[in-house]
């Protein structure tokens, strides 16, 4: 496999923008969570590494500011079970960026990972999604905020505990959801590596994309 690609060749300020090109339009700060996830290696990098080089992309956007990062955990797949354990993570920061344009950033995203949808809940080198946005909801056929099945997904709520303990869901604390403590299928990553793998060995059993 080859060495993944430097962050800034990946993500310059030019290349992550909204479909229009347009100045960012949000005049508030405000503060956002995206899930991400990976169970696919490829010519970029492996799950660990997609979703570095992600939050590296983050980090570079002028509409971002403020990044915190949870823990990385291993996750069982929800969808079919054919497939590698996931290594998923939440991120908080804030953003002038409106929803559809957090949107349109987090599809360019996936794209550089070279993302390909093979099936419903399938394997992927990067998936990115909006969790929350503020305070607000949103229900449109491209986005839906709070996500979809939130409440409900350990391997995102714990991630987004870690981040923010006492933050309201659905007008419900967090810690009122079961799947917020739950650790079915969940192992804490150490080092973004299997705590019970200290060579490292299990790092490379994840699904090559082709």
């Amino acid at each position: 496999m080859s060495q993944p690609s430097n962050s800034s060749e990946l993500y310059s300020r030019s290349d992550i923008r909204s479909d229009s090109d347009s100045k960012m339009t949000g005049s508030e700060w405000v503060m956002c969570y995206l899930g991400l996830g990976s169970n696919l290696v490829n010519e970029l990098g492996s799950p660990v590494e997609h979703l570095q080089q992600a939050i590296e992309g983050l980090r570079e956007h002028e509409g971002i500011k403020d990044i915190r990062v949870s823990s990385f955990y291993a996750s069982a797949p929800m969808g079919p079970q054919d497939q590698p354990d996931f290594v998923n993570a939440v991120v908080g920061f804030e953003t002038k960026l409106i929803p559809f344009e957090l949107l349109t950033l987090c599809h360019q995203l996936e794209q550089h990972a070279k993302r390909a949808r093979l099936r419903h809940w399938g394997e992927r080198s990067l998936d990115v999604d909006i969790l929350l946005y503020g305070q607000q909801k949103i229900a449109e056929p491209q986005l839906t905020i709070p996500h979809a099945g939130l409440t409900e997904r350990n391997f995102v709520l714990l991630p987004l505990r870690e981040l923010a303990s006492e933050i309201f869901i659905a007008g419900k604390p967090i810690s009122a959801y079961p799947s917020s403590e739950d650790w079915t299928g969940l192992k804490l990553l150490v080092d973004n590596r299997p705590a019970e793998c200290p060579n490292h060995s299990c790092v490379n059993t994840f699904a090559r994309e082709d």
